[in-house]
């Protein structure tokens, strides 16, 4: 399994390249802004051909550059129905942004436990709302590799006062993470990569992160 993170935009998001070294077939994960020429470069060095491009949620800095890969590559767009929207119109979650973004129609949408095929990867959709409707994680069992998203980062959740936050699912969403593998390594949306077990906070989550709503 090839796992290349590439941190793109004024935000430093994590934009993900998902590659099967017998297939060499791969997917794009959150294309963030100026991504695209260094996932290109990527995939190129690497030999791989992509099958898809992921959305772990809609926020603009993991959407920016969606619409050039496609046009790129001719490959569909994969997310959850409930954060469509502002993949199609961005702006519509009413979160501030100073560049323009092109939207995109998607083009599949995913739901909880649906199976990615990566080659010989299966990356497995956790829903996992709270920081927007629609935020997913993508579980390869396997190599117990968790490419997490906004909702789960080193130390930390991701923000869930944003105004398309669901702030009392969030408890739920991690707790779903909190039962995988303590051996999963974790991939967030921005920042170092963690495990299940370096974040033994999670199943206290409510508790510690509770009061600050």
């Amino acid at each position: 399994m090839l796992i290349g993170a590439i941190p793109s935009g004024p935000l430093e998001t994590n934009a993900y390249v998902i590659g099967c070294e017998n297939s060499h077939l791969a997917a794009i994960i959150d294309p963030a802004p100026a991504s695209s020429s260094l996932i290109i470069k990527y995939l190129t060095d690497h030999q791989l051909t992509p099958k898809s491009i992921i959305l772990t949620h809609s926020h603009w800095d993991h959407i920016a550059d969606v619409a050039e890969v496609k046009r790129h590559f001719a490959i569909p767009v994969l997310i959850h129905k409930g954060d469509a929207k502002n993949l199609q119109m961005p702006g519509s979650d009413g979160l501030p942004c100073w560049i323009a973004i092109e939207g995109v129609k998607p083009d599949l949408f995913l739901s909880e436990g649906d199976k990615i095929e990566i080659g010989d990867l299966r990356l497995k959709v956790i829903h996992t709302p709270g920081h927007t409707p629609g935020c997913i994680c993508l579980y390869e069992e396997a190599h117990r590799v968790l490419i997490s998203g906004d909702t789960l980062f080193k130390g930390t959740i991701g923000n869930i006062s944003f105004p398309t936050s669901l702030p009392k699912l969030i408890w739920q969403s991690l707790d779903k993470l909190a039962k995988l593998p303590g051996d999963t390594v974790v991939y967030p949306g921005h920042g170092e990569k963690t495990t299940i077990a370096s974040e033994s906070w999670l199943k206290n989550a409510e508790k510690i992160f509770g009061d600050s709503l």
